[in-house]
């Protein structure tokens, strides 16, 4: 006699879910500055992975000393970037003074312009900028000591991220074999296929995000430099800086680049800017992101969307770069699974639908 398999109805099902999830969120959100440092110490460890093992296996050096050492090159990197950044600005603060001219003309210029359209006097509105400045000096020692805690909070956040990423090099090997080893083995096979994929799709993801930001700051400089701005190159790499942000950076590098244009230059220059900056996020939205970096993610808009605007509600700015490397890992998992894979399909969804063959069934 056949035994009858116990189902469930769907509202139960979708009950358990939703208080999983919820779950889930909660607990996610509490332990935010732990787990925060931890998945991008995730991260940085598959992309220096193969930097590590090459010391290790090349250069016979233990495996601390090459887990260190990659994490030293990856720190030299960051900071060679910011040095290259921070150069650019130093020439911009030399033009401080013709800055504060730029910026004052221009006051005095829209001073006249809301005088005559809405009627408001010079004296009125000086009166307003100076009770609002006013407001700002009083409550300058609560800015400087937010924004101490804030600069102390990203220090501890970057130590630990270094030290998480460190720690997860040195024990790869013991935390790949705990994650097979929690599973029966008659899922190693595709355990360790997930592990795997989830290193090559995540490794490819952070390099071709890399190689996009060269390669759209690259261009944005050719262009400000053609255009004949003055500081074409500080601009270049604040647009490919900033493109790695999704969908906001390009705001964020549009409004920046606009207003360093018009105190250094005119009105034509920021308008010439705006557009060009415009113009390379079509390209690279439409050309470079899908061959460079979609490719390797194969997540469609919509999923992708949600997950930047639910990673910012949840971790804020980390939470909108984390989104895509944990949906990529999601559905990977859900790819792999039988019983997950309609919602792998759903985050992908960019192939034709196509069942597999039913077999028959025979029942004694």
């Amino acid at each position: 006699m056949a035994v009858k398999k116990a189902t469930h109805p769907f509202y139960e099902k979708l009950s358990l879910v939703l208080v999983g999830l919820i779950a889930l969120g909660y607990l996610v959100i509490q332990a935010k500055d732990v787990l925060d440092p931890l998945m991008f110490g995730f991260l940085f460890a598959i992309l220096l992975l193969p930097v590590s093992s090459f010391f290790e296996k090349k250069c016979r050096l233990p495996r601390s000393a090459s887990s260190l050492l990659s994490i030293l090159l990856l720190i030299g990197f960051v900071f060679g970037i910011g040095y290259l950044v921070g150069s650019q600005i130093s020439n911009l603060a030399d033009d401080w003074p013709q800055l504060k001219s730029q910026v004052s003309d221009s006051v005095i210029n829209l001073q006249s312009w809301v005088s005559s359209a809405f009627h408001i006097n010079a004296a009125k509105q000086m009166t307003y900028v100076n009770n609002t400045t006013k407001k700002i000096i009083e409550s300058g020692t609560t800015v400087l000591g937010t924004t101490f805690g804030a600069i102390s909070s990203l220090m501890l956040f970057y130590v630990f991220m270094m030290i998480f990423t460190f720690f997860i090099l040195f024990y790869r090997r013991l935390l790949f074999r705990f994650i097979v080893w929690v599973f029966d083995e008659t899922n190693k096979s595709i355990v360790v296929d997930i592990a795997e994929n989830i290193q090559s799709i995540l490794r490819q993801y952070i390099l071709g995000l890399f190689l996009e930001m060269g390669i759209v700051a690259t261009v944005a400089c050719t262009i400000f430099w053609i255009i004949g701005i003055k500081y074409a190159v500080l601009l270049g790499l604040l647009v490919g800086l900033f493109n790695i942000i999704p969908y906001l950076g390009i705001f964020s590098a549009l409004l920046l680049s606009s207003i360093i244009t018009f105190a250094t230059g005119s009105v034509k220059d920021a308008i010439e800017v705006a557009v060009s900056v415009i113009a390379i996020h079509a390209i690279d939205s439409n050309l470079l992101l899908p061959t460079i970096v979609g490719s390797k993610v194969r997540l469609n808009a919509l999923i992708t969307f949600l997950g930047i605007v639910f990673g910012e509600m949840i971790w804020g700015l980390s939470g909108m770069f984390l989104s895509i490397p944990t949906i990529a890992i999601f559905k990977i998992i859900f790819d792999r699974v039988e019983t997950l894979k309609p919602w792998g399909f759903l985050m992908g969804g960019s192939y034709e639908y196509k069942p597999s063959a039913e077999k028959d069934m025979k029942t004694e």
